[in-house]
């Protein structure tokens, strides 16, 4: 079969930008692997899925001020046992119960820790 002159140097020029286009959309252009998105997939379930849970970890630990005092009062690497050992996150699957109880001693901490913005009447 007799191709033309002319026609090998634009395939090799169709060859070589479809080369280019998939460097630059894996470099630059945000394409990912199948592998990827689903590692990027789990990610996002899982974080969802933590900050659904954590304003109920927050809301059983304001039912027990008693014990908040001595959370502010533990080192922050021990703050997630405290609160799995209060029973506040009891609720919450074993798959995802550090990483709640991590946001919700943070966002009680961080509570404690901020100022009123407006004082009191009186």
């Amino acid at each position: 079969m007799n191709v033309p002159a002319s026609v090998k140097p634009a395939v090799w020029g169709a060859i070589g930008g479809a080369i280019a286009a998939i460097i630059v959309g894996f470099a630059w252009g945000g394409w990912v692997t199948g592998g990827t998105a689903g590692r990027m997939e789990a990610a996002s379930a899982e974080t969802a899925v933590v900050l659904a849970l954590t304003p109920l970890c927050v809301t059983k630990a304001e039912q027990q001020p008693e014990k908040l005092v001595p959370l502010k009062e533990e080192s922050s690497y021990q703050r997630d046992d405290f609160v799995i050992e209060a029973g506040w996150v009891e609720n919450v699957s074993e798959k995802y119960r550090t990483e709640v109880a991590t946001a919700c001693a943070s966002t009680l901490v961080e509570g404690m820790e901020a100022e009123p913005t407006a004082k009191p009447p009186g």
